[in-house]
């Protein structure tokens, strides 16, 4: 009653639902309930996490980031909260793939077989490749990541699908990174991957390329499990106006939140640099 208050007189409701205009007034003025008080408190700290997650946690990041800030809180609670005040994570929209894919005869044998498993830093790096709407055009974003940390280690932005942005994504990671010889370089099967430039930038740091199988997503899942992140986040929401506002906005997405901010249920809720930063202090 108290909800549709400002659309049904209050006396044609207590008519209709049998209860006295009296006993509803009474209601209203009790003070609401320990367990009422409890929850009102626990969504504030709940649409914090949401907040800081960008639409992007569900109720199992945000019960394990309330859990690692101190609050002794139960999932299903949690879950159910988040539900009734409609927090749940964002749904990603239809994306297009990017890449033509090389000549079967150019193609590098996949050296992961969808063993996704690491014991360290720079062991394997996967890229992919997707683009980006503005008013203005298309933006093409290339990624690095380690798969150890799923830490963004190099990108870059272009105005067209070419293998220089490979390059240009590469090369920033090497230059971040301190690499040995062996070090496996995965992507899918586009063709820009097979470009001389790419490849002698491999073998000039004894970098090992692995390709995935003919249209097979699952051989590099963790990157299209980036991608998919991206696009549930604010940047595919954005209505970009400009290519260097898209720009601006992959580039604080990429380095400020999801590399520093970003929890992943596969590293213990932890963002990418947290991993790192724990496991090399207890190396």
């Amino acid at each position: 009653m108290e909800t549709h208050r400002d659309r049904w007189k209050v006396g044609r409701m207590c008519a209709l639902l049998s209860v006295s205009r009296s006993g509803f007034y009474a209601w209203r003025g009790r003070p609401a309930s320990a367990r009422a008080q409890d929850n009102g408190k626990l969504l504030k700290v709940i649409r914090e996490f949401c907040e800081e997650g960008r639409g992007e946690y569900g109720s199992p990041t945000v019960c394990q980031a309330m859990r690692d800030s101190g609050y002794r809180v139960n999932h299903k609670r949690i879950a159910r909260l988040m539900r009734q005040n409609g927090l749940q994570s964002q749904v990603s929209k239809q994306f297009k793939r990017t890449t033509q894919r090389c000549a079967d005869r150019l193609a590098s044998p996949n050296l992961l077989q969808q063993n996704f498993q690491t014991n360290g830093p720079n062991r394997v790096w996967l890229s992919d490749i997707t683009y980006v709407g503005t008013n203005e055009g298309w933006l093409y974003l290339t990624t690095v990541e380690d798969l150890w940390s799923r830490r963004i280690v190099g990108h870059a932005i272009a105005d067209r699908l070419e293998a220089s942005a490979i390059v240009d994504a590469l090369s920033m990671a090497l230059g971040r990174r301190a690499v040995k010889p062996g070090l496996i370089f995965h992507s899918d099967r586009g063709k820009q991957y097979v470009h001389h430039g790419v490849r002698r930038l491999l073998a000039d740091h004894a970098i090992r390329q692995s390709m995935s199988s003919t249209g097979n997503c699952y051989d590099n899942a963790p990157a299209e499990s980036f991608y998919a992140t991206l696009k549930k986040g604010h940047v595919f929401w954005e209505d970009l106006q400009t290519k260097e506002q898209g720009r601006r906005m992959l580039f604080e997405y990429i380095e400020v939140f999801y590399n520093r901010v970003r929890r992943h249920s596969s590293l213990g809720y932890k963002s990418p640099v947290a991993y790192e930063h724990q496991l090399m202090i207890m190396a």
